[in-house]
């Protein structure tokens, strides 16, 4: 309970009865900033839901028309997505394809939950 003393309320008796929990530390906050931001897009936010619903990885190549923008546009989506550790990428030859990663898998399936798309 905050006591007031002369219309202002007592910050020592605040502190007591209104603790905040602990901030997360700079370098916890900046990586989820990172991940969250790299979802801010809806290219990046559509090819990262392509990219997870394949079995196999997918490539650029077969992102470019199902996005509908650029070759340009999908690899630079895709490399956000990837410094954002959402995609992990493997090279076959010249070709180089594009997997969710296990956090990607999570973070969709939180979002598909709050949603109620979830399959519960």
């Amino acid at each position: 309970m905050t006591r007031q003393t002369g219309g202002r309320t007592d910050p020592e008796s605040a502190v007591e009865c209104c603790s905040v929990p602990a901030a997360p530390d700079d370098d916890q906050l900046a990586a989820d900033v990172q991940l969250l931001s790299a979802l801010g897009n809806d290219t990046r936010y559509e090819a990262l839901r392509i990219v997870a619903g394949a079995e196999d990885g997918v490539c650029v190549c077969q992102l470019q028309p199902a996005l509908g923008v650029s070759q340009g546009a999908v690899s630079q989506a895709l490399s956000r997505l990837r410094s954002a550790g959402l995609v992990t990428r493997r090279k076959e030859g010249r070709w180089r394809y594009y997997s969710a990663t296990e956090s990607a898998t999570a973070l969709l399936a939180t979002l598909d939950d709050l949603r109620g798309d979830g399959s519960e």
